[in-house]
């Protein structure tokens, strides 16, 4: 394994420990249901308890069963894109910076899985009349991550693997 190939488990961690303090943070200075409008129409600071997965998805199954299959399926998921990153098949730069901020993400959830059960949620949005449901730092890297993965994969992958077969 070569430092190039490990350099982004920086990435990784940071992820992690901001949404575990994030999360600490609202656990500790905020009673669970705590719900504070910030910007009327717009921006809602919750504490919130999910079971389920990133934004709320399979939060009404809160069984053991479901929590249990969550768990195993993120783990899946996670030695997967560890795999990736240290296997050098994570494309690009900005590529293995996408990969390192869903498994930040990913990483950071499964591990209040493991420990509560649930994962603590506290930013919540509406736009007009639409209402996101609530998440929090680990939803957002996971979602910031897919995005420059997209990026990658759309714009500057397809334009490398022209280049080469021309």
């Amino acid at each position: 394994m070569t430092p190039s190939r490990t350099r982004w488990i920086w990435v990784t961690l940071f992820a992690m420990a901001l949404d575990r303090a994030t999360k600490y943070a609202v656990e500790a200075r905020t009673p669970l249901g705590y719900h504070k409008v910030l910007i009327q129409h717009f921006f809602t600071f919750v504490h919130a308890s999910n079971p389920g997965l990133a934004f709320g998805i399979f939060a009404d199954s809160p069984s053991r069963r479901m929590t249990a299959m969550l768990s195993i399926g993120t783990m899946i998921i996670c030695a997967l894109l560890v795999w990736l990153l240290v296997s050098g098949r994570a494309g690009g730069t900005s590529g293995q910076v996408g990969i390192a901020l869903i498994l930040g993400g990913a990483a950071g959830n499964l591990l209040d899985r493991l420990m509560y059960s649930r994962v603590t949620d506290f930013l919540d949005f509406q736009f007009g009349n639409y209402h996101w449901p609530a998440f929090n730092v680990a939803d957002s890297v996971i979602m910031i991550g897919a995005v420059i993965l997209g990026i990658e994969l759309i714009f500057l992958q397809g334009h490398a693997s022209s280049e080469q077969h021309s």
